[in-house]
């Protein structure tokens, strides 16, 4: 598979610069064996008593700073902690930095570039780790907009709320999983009253998931690692559901990916905390989740390849084609769909 296989066109008009108000009025595209234009409220609606909805509660944190080398500025985005003090950033201008350099932020804020990698990659060693770094990261940081959000100056106040799901917990991601973004108090009430069930893990998403695909040959394209963690309770609870024959539903391809990375050949889940950087392909062979709500994805990239094999390549150039002709909104402030696996 090459990577002209999965480009199509994608007018700017439809790439969303702000969510929708509230975050459930958002558009959903159901493709099933049809493709239905339908709303993120009619949810409950679409899924059936005893299903189980699996959550990524990862907490987006102000991953962006920028500092000065010297008299020379450096935008620095993290991508994933290495040590409580250390983490690989993607850095601008990394030409420019070499081992051994330090950067400084406000406030007495500074950091040691220790490694320098590929890409523009780098790992820096901060003069504070833990709790102390989180705080130094809220008071300086930006929330790290993907680049095809634009803003004069960066995220502003209102993407501080708006880029994180009402639900997120553990702090950690520096990219959002956007298919949560479209949950409302309202709208886990409605599923609750439907018997759909609930349950959390945590993937902490990295920067590398907006890394465009270089190769011409896809498959040599290689992923960067996230970590992640699957709790006993939400294992048995995935398990049971498995067991009972109701479907497992991924809210994003984040859920999805450690759902897969864990599952056994027989669909069972153990608890499990570690690294995936699994690229999912068409041909790969699903072993546990159902369906899957996810929001609409740029052409050519790691994301639109997965729902082409989760739902088909077919079916999903069709329901993109229909998207783009029918207005939907795309990327992680737009519009939403539910796949049902092929």
């Amino acid at each position: 598979m090459n990577l002209n296989d999965f480009d199509f066109h994608l007018p700017t008009k439809l790439i969303a610069q702000r969510p929708v108000a509230p975050r459930d009025a958002a558009r959903l595209l159901q493709v099933d064996s049809a493709l239905t234009d339908r709303g993120v409220k009619e949810l409950p609606n679409l899924l059936s008593p005893g299903d189980l909805l699996v959550f990524n509660d990862t907490r987006v944190i102000p991953a962006r700073l920028v500092g000065r080398k010297g008299a020379g500025k450096v935008e620095i985005t993290l991508h994933k902690q290495a040590e409580p003090d250390s983490w690989y950033a993607f850095a601008k201008p990394a030409k420019k930095l070499q081992p051994g350099d330090r950067i400084d932020f406000e406030d007495g804020f500074a950091a040691k570039v220790v490694e320098k990698g590929q890409g523009g990659e780098a790992r820096l060693t901060f003069d504070r780790a833990g709790m102390d770094l989180l705080a130094a990261l809220h008071a300086q940081g930006t929330m790290p907009l993907p680049p095809y959000i634009k803003r004069t100056g960066g995220a502003d106040a209102q993407d501080r709320s708006d880029y994180q799901t009402i639900y997120a917990a553990r702090e950690g991601a520096v990219a959002a999983p956007t298919a949560g973004l479209h949950f409302t108090p309202e709208l886990l009430a409605g599923l609750e009253a439907r018997g759909v069930k609930r349950a959390t893990l945590t993937l902490h998403v990295g920067a590398g998931t907006f890394l465009p695909v270089k190769t011409e040959r896809v498959a040599d394209h290689r992923m960067h690692t996230e970590v992640g963690e699957i709790s006993p309770e939400a294992a048995a609870a995935i398990n049971a559901t498995k067991a009972d024959g109701k479907k497992i539903v991924s809210v994003g391809t984040t859920s999805l990916r450690l759902l897969e990375h864990v599952a056994g050949e027989d669909g069972q889940v153990a608890p499990f905390t570690g690294e995936t950087d699994l690229f999912i392909l068409p041909g790969y062979r699903f072993k546990l989740v159902d369906r899957l709500m996810t929001n609409f994805h740029l052409p050519r990239s790691t994301l639109f390849m997965l729902v082409c094999a989760f739902a088909g390549k077919e079916r999903m150039t069709a329901a993109y084609a229909h998207a783009v002709a029918a207005g939907y909104r795309f990327y992680s402030y737009g519009d939403s769909s539910l796949l049902d696996r092929a």
